[in-house]
C-alpha cells in the first residue's frame, strides 16, 4: 500500500483497538500471575514490589516488542492501525519505551490513595487517559499526548478499493 493512503487514526478506531488490547493484557497478566504463583509455591504477596514490577514489565514488553516489530499490537491489526515515528520510519526502541512509559505514568496516581481515598485514586488514571485521548480532537494529525511525547503517530490504512 502506498504511503499516500495512510490517514491519522480516528479516535473511535483507537478505542475499539483498546478494547481488544484489554483482552491481550488480561491474558498476559493471568499467565504472569500463574508463573509467579508457581515460583512462590502459592504464597504470593500481591503487594510485593517485585510482583508488581514483573506484571508491568510483561505488559510493557508486549507493547514495546509489538511496536518495534511491525508497528502493530494484536488489538491494532483488525482495525488497520499502525504506529510509526513522526518522520515516517519505524518506531525505535527508545520511542516505544517512552510511549509505554507515558501511557503507564497515570497508574502512579493510584499511589495517592492514602491522601485522596481509594475511589478517587482509582478514578484518577482514567481521567488522565481521557485527557490524553482528548488531545486527538485538537491536534490536526489526531495525535494524543503519548504520540506527542514519544514522537510517534498512529495511522489508519484504509482497505484498498478496486
Amino acid at each position: 500500500m502506498n504511503e499516500s493512503t495512510l490517514l491519522p487514526a480516528p479516535l473511535w478506531r483507537r478505542l475499539l483497538a483498546l478494547a481488544y488490547e484489554l483482552l491481550a493484557v488480561v491474558a498476559i497478566i493471568m499467565v504472569m500471575v500463574m508463573a509467579c504463583l508457581l515460583l512462590t509455591g502459592g504464597k504470593l504477596d500481591p503487594h510485593a514490589w517485585w510482583y508488581r514490577a514483573t506484571l508491568l514489565a510483561a505488559v510493557g514488553a508486549y507493547f514495546v516488542i509489538s511496536w518495534i516489530r511491525g508497528g502493530q499490537t494484536l488489538g491494532m491489526r483488525p482495525w488497520r492501525l499502525r504506529l510509526r515515528a513522526t518522520d515516517g520510519g519505524p518506531v525505535s526502541t527508545q520511542r516505544a519505551l517512552l510511549r509505554f512509559a507515558s501511557l503507564a505514568a497515570p497508574l502512579l496516581l493510584i499511589a495517592l490513595a492514602p491522601l485522596t481515598g481509594t475511589r478517587s485514586a482509582m478514578i484518577a488514571p482514567f481521567a488522565a487517559w481521557i485527557v490524553y485521548l482528548a488531545m486527538a480532537f485538537v491536534d490536526p494529525r489526531h495525535r494524543t499526548v503519548q504520540d506527542l511525547l514519544s514522537g510517534t503517530l498512529l495511522e489508519y490504512r484504509p482497505v484498498p478499493r478496486d
